[in-house]
């Protein structure tokens, strides 16, 4: 099903209005240039007033309309099918960049479950140019980060810095100040455990609810800037 996708109204108004055309142009554009048999002003408008949103074939032409990346019209992608249009790709080509049968990839992006390869995870992400962020949601991998992290502030961190940048496919250069922060937070947390002549209410509670949420404190961190 053809469903709809993150729309954002006024980049799509913004974007007519720059290039000087009235939603009759658009949907003209669109009619002629996309098949959009179907396509009036009307729906032009509606989309800009926010009172309905356009499919994703629709989102794709309306783009083209209006000589931009879908990506300009969309909020930020969220699903591994919301990326894939972000980047104007199909998903033939995105099948065929990582390796996935094609009926099999349909599959993933109907569920929402990323099934692929390690191989095919990596060229996922250099096929949508996915964020670390992104790509470690899209391919289900924030329980292995997790553990990692965990690894790395509760032990040297230093050890595991090569396989955290092995898994987000980063700098290694660029993880070493974040997990020497959150090692040195985790720690001062478990020495304050520890410390009973130190006054402090730190419990062992304050520790595990620093490890549960462990990845929301690197991703705070984390730059690739």
């Amino acid at each position: 099903m053809d469903t709809p996708l993150p729309f954002n109204a006024r980049a799509a108004r913004i974007l007519r209005e720059k290039l000087g055309m009235a939603p009759g142009h658009v949907a003209y554009g669109m009619r002629a240039s996309y098949g959009m048999a179907h396509i009036t002003p009307d729906h032009i408008a509606a989309w800009e007033r926010g009172t309905a949103l356009p499919s994703s074939s629709e989102l794709t032409a309306l783009a083209g309309a209006l000589w931009c990346n879908p990506n300009e019209l969309m909020g930020a992608p969220r699903t591994l099918r919301e990326h894939r249009i972000a980047r104007g790709l199909a998903a033939e080509d995105v099948a065929r960049a990582t390796g996935v049968d094609l009926e099999a990839y349909h599959r993933m992006e109907e569920t929402g479950q990323w099934t692929g390869s390690k191989r095919q995870s990596a060229n996922l992400g250099t096929a949508l140019a996915l964020p670390p962020r992104d790509f470690i949601a899209i391919t289900g991998l924030e329980d292995e980060l997790a553990r990692l992290l965990g690894e790395a502030v509760s032990t040297r961190w230093q050890a595991h810095i090569r396989g955290i940048a092995r898994l987000l496919a980063v700098d290694r250069r660029a993880l070493q100040d974040p997990l020497r922060d959150m090692h040195q937070e985790y720690q001062t947390l478990m020495a304050a455990t520890l410390s009973r002549a130190s006054g402090t209410t730190a419990s062992g509670e304050d520790g595990r609810r620093y490890l549960d949420d462990i990845v929301n404190h690197f991703w705070s961190r984390f730059t690739t800037d």
